[in-house]
């Protein structure tokens, strides 16, 4: 099969057998590290639905976690007026239930199709587009080949395809040297389209956080976490949490309708926003805790952590203002 149709199964199983996040599970993300994140968040979306001119709204989240996110940015925007319905894109049982006991109101959704049409819309997508299929193509000294995945004597490997691809292939990295990989996510310009789509027809705009880049380039960036360690992403599928870097720059592309701001490196819209103010303050606040909020804060911004890693961009419905840190 398609190392995009062994992504998505492998995926789904994983999802859906439990809760993958925290000190006992697979990895940790952002909203779990510090309240901080969350608080900013909701903070800029607050800032914009005044800016906006107070509408009534829907806040949504893809793919949330716990609810942790969801949590701490209400929680803010509630300081501000804003208490919007909670609706969450979600499929995992194990996950659902999380939700439901952070945010007692939320309503669930399996796809953006069954959102709610009144409204603008105001969208969260936290480490959600990393999640989804992507497809590999390699270079073969026949040309480029879709990677594909096979069953091998020890298990599963990944075997290039026979079909050529090179017109799939951006006319810069046609000429790669053999071995070369390059990435590509159907699934993700998928969502983004329809996520525009909303956005263009009913107004508001989505926040999206995940790690990638700005443009296209060679390289193999798929991945498998388990036990908050680096695993082999074929050999034990269902058994690891796989991901890939997000190309911000199909995914705005594919944003068709919308202006699409951004990407900015996490940090520094972060530290734009407050979030160094915010600490000092919790930090006054818990001294036994300073220590930790500080780290915190450092994990969350600083560049050799996910600071530049990690980016933000914006998708905002016409006649929206640009989110604080895109303007």
């Amino acid at each position: 099969m398609s190392l995009a149709a062994f992504m998505g199964e492998a995926n789904a199983a994983y999802y859906a057998a439990g809760d993958p996040l925290g000190a006992a599970g697979d990895f940790i993300t952002a909203p779990e590290i510090s309240q901080m994140f969350g608080e900013m968040i909701g903070l800029c979306l607050a800032d914009l639905w005044r800016r906006k001119g107070s509408p009534a709204v829907h806040y949504v989240e893809l793919g949330p976690g716990r609810g942790t996110l969801a949590v701490d940015a209400l929680r803010t925007m509630r300081r501000f007026g804003l208490a919007p319905p909670v609706h969450f894109v979600e499929t995992s049982p194990a996950l659902r239930a999380k939700q439901g006991a952070a945010v007692a109101d939320a309503r669930w959704h399996d796809a953006l199709a069954t959102l709610p049409r009144d409204g603008p819309l105001l969208v969260v997508a936290n480490e959600f587009f990393d999640a989804l299929p992507i497809r590999q193509f390699v270079k073969t000294v026949a040309g480029w080949r879709e990677r594909m995945v096979s069953v091998g004597p020890d298990g599963f490997v990944p075997v290039p395809g026979t079909v050529p691809c090179d017109a799939l292939i951006p006319a810069r990295l046609l000429a790669a040297e053999p071995g070369s990989i390059v990435e590509a996510s159907p699934a993700i310009a998928a969502v983004a389209r329809t996520l525009a789509r909303r956005l263009a027809d009913q107004g508001g705009a989505a926040l999206i956080v995940d790690y990638g880049y700005a443009d296209r380039a060679a390289g193999d960036t798929l991945q498998a976490v388990h036990a908050h360690a680096y695993a082999d992403p074929i050999a034990a599928p269902g058994r690891s949490d796989l991901t890939a870097h997000v190309d911000f720059g199909a995914l705005a592309a594919a944003a068709e309708g919308v202006a699409a701001l951004g990407p900015v490196d996490q940090g520094d819209w972060l530290l734009g926003l407050g979030i160094g103010t915010r600490a000092e303050a919790l930090a006054a606040a818990s001294p036994t805790r300073r220590d930790e909020i500080l780290a915190g804060l450092r994990r969350l911004t600083a560049g050799d952590e996910m600071g530049t890693l990690f980016k933000i961009l914006a998708l905002v419905a016409p006649d929206w203002p640009a989110p604080a840190g895109f303007d």
